[in-house]
């Protein structure tokens, strides 16, 4: 594959063709190596139904090339031109309510209707057969940003018949399916798979089992969707990779599955979006665990395939990006492991919903602050970037990540506050405060690359991931287990048959024998002689005779009680934390576990700076970053040298330094 490391995400045809050839020029002097264009560009490539027209693109890719310019062409299935909606309005999604969703976003279609899969399956194919060997194309997107727009979507007719038939292929017969959802309750039983429906608003409650059999089947249907796509493309290419653009812990799909079908892994990247509520600085670790989810889908370097490069806004604005912001948000992406970086967008729309989702150059078309910035910015990391290709981090601590685990709270969340992301994020955060790596690891991954595993919420259980678990730590690992963990099987069915954690309670040396939801209010905990918070939940526990109380609750009727616990197994260590710290329990509680498994830091956790080391056969690479604005102190460990930036150890607001080490 060709090594490409900077683009921008182009829309040549919101602009005159005169403009064109202005706008290469601007990317060459820029440094700029590729451009992803067409993912939204469906009727500008198939007008009427039995009309292609490919010369404007054409004329676009050929002229960027002859300035050293290569494309990532993106499949535009999700913006169903006009006149295919008005002839086939059966293509349109239904939400849950039962009402069909009109034309004039995007995403207004139904990923299992017949008709529309037709219409992809014949302009992919045209596209593909036109590119598929142009030595100027380089890549593909599949679609854009899968799910995004989908997630009380579709419940048509078509997906019911799609439903049916994926829960017979998993139960075969009706009986099996009832006794696996527990549909004796409220008298649900089906006769035949034909009575299943898609979900509908009900009148009262939902079966949790059917709900997330429904959640399975709607990322199963999606990795369908890509599959068709990605295999016509397979046929007709050459020499061309295949991505997607993920959006971080977002669960419509699974992504390790999606992951299975692409080449590349890419990834939308917007510190500073307008819809969210925190500043960039007060989420940086999210940020970080976004990019360090997105590295663990493959298993390998990513791509972003659209880096935040201006204000962002649709009907509101987020802040302006300070001078600086932008260099530090894409080095925080490089440093987690992507190898290129697509800045979204080249120029500010003057039309449609995103006029006010600014790029690189303003409204004007006249190079500015931001593209002198990108621009000295992407001159000086091309050299740093050949070296560091193929590199990645390379953890000691690993936390579990599953996309079912999250459906089933989002099913029955029991508590207002409690989200199994929230969760996952918030043991992130306090290993991140103390600069520890952090990899994000599947169930069905490999636990044993790792001295600490952390497994939040480990709510769905089935035999096979508990023997994971017990062989982890009967063979020297040091395991954080939540409350909550093991609480229902893979049908999403209590457990019954002994006390949480189940089979568990031999691998954690403890039992839970009742439980308390903390509705608007706090838990006193005792740990290391001084009181602090949790939140959210209190598991009461009996101990086993090895298992060593770490903290105890110091509030409430079960005051002096254990709230966390420790007990040896085989080799190894099992943590249970029966409540939700807060932010200075838990990251003391790290801390703590941390010395216990002899995890290290990358560099002191005092520095308020982020770093993060990616590395290979012979060389690691560390990168210090500050996200503030202001001055901060780095103290770089032994036997690293200053490979990019000045003055090494200080560093100016929103700088980052790299520096290098021979791994021996």
């Amino acid at each position: 594959m060709k090594q490409l490391h900077f683009g921008v995400d182009y829309y040549p045809e919101h602009w005159e063709r005169e403009r064109w050839k202005v706008d290469a020029e601007l990317m060459q002097k820029m440094g700029i190596q590729m451009v992803r264009m067409a993912e939204f560009s469906w009727h500008k490539l198939q007008p009427r139904e039995d009309v292609f027209e490919f010369e404007w693109l054409d004329e676009v890719i050929s002229l960027l090339g002859s300035y050293g310019i290569y494309t990532i062409l993106g499949t535009p299935t999700a913006a169903p031109p006009a006149w295919m909606v008005h002839k086939n309005p059966q293509i349109l999604p239904v939400d849950r309510e039962g009402r069909t969703r009109g034309f004039g976003g995007r995403h207004h279609d139904c990923q299992s209707n017949p008709v529309y899969r037709e219409y992809i399956r014949k302009l992919v194919t045209k596209m593909a057969q036109h590119y598929g060997e142009n030595p100027w194309v380089v890549g593909w997107q599949v679609d854009n940003e899968l799910g995004n727009s989908h997630q009380e979507l579709c419940t048509c007719a078509s997906c019911t018949q799609h439903f049916q038939r994926w829960l017979k292929q998993k139960y075969k017969e009706a009986d099996i399916l009832n006794k696996a959802w527990g549909t004796a309750f409220w008298s649900q039983e089906y006769n035949d798979f034909a009575e299943v429906c898609a979900p509908r608003i009900t009148v009262t409650g939902e079966n949790p089992s059917a709900m997330l059999d429904w959640k399975r089947f709607c990322s199963d249907l999606i990795v369908d969707f890509t599959r068709e796509q990605t295999k016509i493309l397979r046929e007709y290419t050459k020499n061309q990779f295949i991505t997607h653009n993920y959006m971080g812990f977002a669960d419509k799909v699974d992504y390790y599955k999606l992951g299975e079908l692409l080449d590349i892994v890419s990834h939308d990247q917007y510190p500073g979006g307008f819809y969210l509520e925190e500043t960039p600085h007060e989420k940086n670790h999210v940020l970080a665990a976004t990019l360090d989810v997105v590295r663990s889908y493959k298993n390998q370097p990513f791509w972003i395939m659209e880096q935040q490069s201006g204000i962002t806004g649709w009907e509101v604005m987020g802040r302006a990006p300070a001078p600086g912001q932008l260099s530090a948000w894409a080095l925080q992406a490089i440093a987690h492991g992507a190898d290129a970086i697509v800045f979204f967008r080249w120029r500010t729309c003057a039309m449609g919903t995103e006029q006010y989702w600014h790029g690189i150059l303003p409204h004007s078309g006249n190079p500015g602050r931001r593209y002198q910035e990108l621009k000295d910015f992407v001159s000086a990391m091309n050299p740093v970037m050949e070296r560091l290709q193929g590199s990645m981090p390379k953890p000691q601590v690993g936390i579990v990540f599953s996309f079912e685990q999250a459906y089933a709270f989002q099913i029955q969340p029991h508590h207002k506050d409690l989200s199994y992301t929230g969760q996952v994020q918030k043991y992130y955060r306090a290993l991140y405060q103390q600069n520890i790596p952090v990899d994000f690891v599947p169930e069905q991954g490999d636990f044993g690359k790792y001295k600490l595993l952390v497994a939040p919420l480990q709510y769905l259980m089935s035999p096979n991931l508990e023997d994971k678990y017990m062989d982890y730590v009967r063979r020297g690992g040091h395991l954080v287990l939540t409350m909550r963990t093991g609480v229902k099987d893979v049908h999403n069915l209590c457990m019954t048959d002994q006390e949480l954690p189940g089979r568990l309670s031999e691998l954690a040396g403890i039992e839970v024998l009742d439980y308390d939801c903390l509705r608007d209010t706090k838990v006193e905990v005792l740990f290391e002689g001084q009181k602090m918070e949790a939140f959210i939940w209190s598991d009461l526990m009996r101990l086993a005779p090895q298992t060593k109380t770490l903290a105890a609750y110091a509030s409430e009727f079960y005051a002096g009680e254990p709230c966390i616990t420790e007990h040896p197994y085989g080799d190894g260590i099992c943590y249970y934390v029966g409540t939700e710290p807060g932010e200075r329990l838990l990251e003391a509680l790290m801390k703590q576990i941390c010395r216990k498994a002899s995890v290290g830091q990358v560099c002191s956790s005092d520095t308020q700076v982020e770093c993060v080391v990616r590395q290979k056969e012979g060389e690691r690479f560390l990168f210090a970053i500050n996200h503030s604005n202001q001055p901060k102190s780095f103290q770089a460990p032994d036997g690293y040298s200053l490979l990019q930036g000045s003055q090494a150890g200080k560093l100016e607001a929103y700088q980052v330094q790299i520096f290098y080490k021979a791994a021996r």
